[in-house]
Formats: C-alpha cells, structure tokens, sequence
C-alpha cells in the first residue's frame, strides 16, 4: 500500500518510527533541522527490552559488536559501601541483553536501518491539515502534502505546538551531566553511587572507556557555567570509583530534564512518538527503549489498519500510552526514593532495594 509519510526528526525516535515504518513495508521521507556533520555525544545503556525492540526491528545484528554487555547493577552509599546489587542478566532473561555504548556507534545503526536517507538541514517550518492531509512547508521552501506525519522532534517538538496536542514540556527540576572517560579506573559493572539528591553512575561502554551520568536535584539553581567544575564540586568526597572517574574527565554535556504529558499523541493526520509524546527524566534509561517500542508498534498498527489511518493511529496510542505511562510513574517514584535523606534511604535500600527497583521493571518485561 502506497501512503505519503513524514517523519519529522532524525535522531532515535525518529529513525526507529522510520525503520519500523519500512519492516512493515512503508517507505517514508525523514528529514533533520541539524547537519549530518552533528554527531550526539556521550553514552546510552539499553536495558533488555530496548534490545528486544531492535532484535523486532531487524537491527540487532549489527548491535552485537558495539559497547559492553551489563550483567549486574551495584548501588553503592556516599561512602563507596554497597547498598544492594540487581541482576540484570536475570531480570532481562529470555527478553534481550543489556548494553552500554557510544551514542555515534547507536546513531549509526539506527542510520543503516532506513538506508541512511535522510534529508539532513530540512526544517519543518509550518504544518497545516487541509482535507484531512498535512501540508508540510520546508526551510528550503518547498511545501508537500502527506497522509501521515510523525512527529519525533523531541521534548522542544515544533509538531506538537504546530499540530496543537499539547503545550511545553514540563522541567523536572534534576539537571543532568554526561561523559565520556578513557583511562579510568577498571569496571565491570553498571555502579551508581547515591548522595544527598544526587548520584554519580559509570559503567564499562567497550574500547576501554567509562560512560558517566550524574544528576542532582536542583530546581533553583542556575545551569553551571562550568559543568566539569560543579562535578567535581558536587561529588567532591565520594567514594567507591567516583574519584579516580572525576581525575580523568575532561568534557561534560550538561541538561535540565523535563517531562512530556499529553491529553492525545494524534491528530488528524499527526501522531507524535518518543520524547515528542510522553518523555520523562532519564533515571530508567527507557527513553530510548520506548521509542524502539514506539517505531515497531506505529509500523505493525498502519500495516494492520490497511491504510485507515485514524484507525491505526488509535490503536497505536491504545497499545503504548500504558507501557509508557507505567514508566513515567515509575520514573517518578525511583526520583523520590533517590532524594530521601540518606540517613532514611540507605537503611531501606539495604534490606529492600533489589524488590523495590526490580519492581520498578516488571511491566516491561512481557512482549512490546
């Protein structure tokens, strides 16, 4: 079946909808407002269900040489003392391995999976619905009609403002600080060290390199004009890997976290997906997963729906909305247990932390 198709963003969400859209036989355009020279930074760690949505959108194969498998998570206190320590091998058993590596290296696969076409430096500059199409307007002032759009332009999504689903994404308050390291201290495990509204994670991404990723909780506080600094301010005295990591960084990504809710993810001939649509704080690593899940799901509904777009589109956000709620709670009730005082949280950590954060998994587990 021949249908007109967007998709609007080229980063995770938006190459996942496009490769999820071609496995179920659709071929759509995907353009990008940043060069293809623009290559994201930093780490991503994919739990096991994010390689299950690979493995159904046909690209896990050449994810299997890429970062460094992640059998265990081990929580440690301020001090450097274990708290508790998950097995994830176990809890992703029988659904899919989990994974640390290069963001480029993800990006890359991703490309490969729609042909690498992309019309990279094409802004969406206006959408408008006219008989029940989208008219789509270029920065390059070409304007084109489609059957479908998909909105997967991230949290700041100019689809979802133009289309009318929802306004703002709303700040969490956690800022967020990503590296990079080479050269530091020996790890074989996904470690996070947990202080006061804040924690330091590290974990091995292959080729000998450390991915890190910090938050802390500050609502208030202004963005830090020098993020390796306030690091090294802000887990200055933490024990366990966090001091030899802090010696070896040398560049930092800094960001606000905020969260995505809608009343609706489609309009008319609109849908959006990922961070679009329903993000959250990162504190799960699902985002990428649920966009994964989101591509698949968005191909399988529109080849079922036999070009009943509406149709497809409803049952689209039927199957998701759940899934993708449950981790917003999820995200949500994780954050709160990070930020109770340390006195009351490592206590309860030590006897009930395996049940707590495991649990905090369960709903991902059975099939997309």
């Amino acid at each position: 079946m021949s249908l007109r198709i967007l998709v609007v963003g080229a980063g995770i969400a938006g190459l996942a909808a496009a490769r999820g859209l071609r496995v179920a036989g659709f071929r759509p355009e995907v353009v990008e407002a940043l060069p293809a020279t623009v290559v994201p930074g930093a780490g991503i760690y994919l739990p096991g269900n994010a390689s299950r949505a690979l493995r159904l959108l046909g690209l896990d194969v050449p994810l299997r040489p890429l970062g460094d498998l992640i059998f265990r998570q081990v929580f440690l206190d301020q001090r450097g003392r274990r708290l508790f320590e998950m097995d994830v091998a176990g809890l992703w058993a029988g659904v899919g391995e989990s994974r640390a590596l290069s963001r480029a290296d993800l990006q890359q696969v991703l490309l490969t999976g729609v042909g690498g076409e992309v019309r990279f430096e094409t802004e969406v500059c206006d959408l408008q619905v006219v008989d029940g199409a989208a008219k789509v307007e270029f920065s390059n002032g070409g304007i084109s009609e489609y059957d479908l759009v998909v909105g997967a332009d991230g949290r700041r999504s100019m689809i979802r403002d133009r289309s009318g689903l929802g306004g703002p994404a709303v700040p969490t308050g956690q800022i967020v600080y990503r590296a990079v390291v080479g050269g530091g201290p020996p790890l074989t495990d996904w470690t996070a060290v947990l202080g006061r509204r804040s924690q330091f994670v590290a974990m091995p991404m292959g080729g000998r390199r450390l991915y890190c990723y910090a938050d802390e909780t500050a609502p208030d506080s202004p963005d830090p004009e020098d993020p390796v600094a306030r690091l090294r301010e802000l887990f200055e005295g933490y024990a366990g890997p966090v001091p030899a990591i802090l010696d070896k960084i040398e560049k930092v990504q800094v960001a606000r976290t905020d969260e995505v809710v809608l009343p609706a993810w489609s309009k008319g001939p609109v849908v959006l997906v990922g961070d679009a649509a329903h993000a959250t704080a990162p504190t799960l690593a699902q985002g990428a997963a649920m966009s994964f899940e989101d591509g698949y799901v968005l191909g399988q509904e529109l080849r079922s729906a036999e070009g009943d777009i509406p149709r497809a589109l409803r049952t689209f956000e039927f199957r998701r909305r759940p899934r993708c709620s449950d981790v917003r709670e999820r995200t949500r009730e994780r954050d709160r247990t990070r930020d109770v005082p340390p006195a009351l949280r490592d206590p309860m950590l030590r006897r009930r932390g395996v049940r707590i954060f495991t649990d905090h998994y369960r709903a991902l587990v059975p099939e997309v």
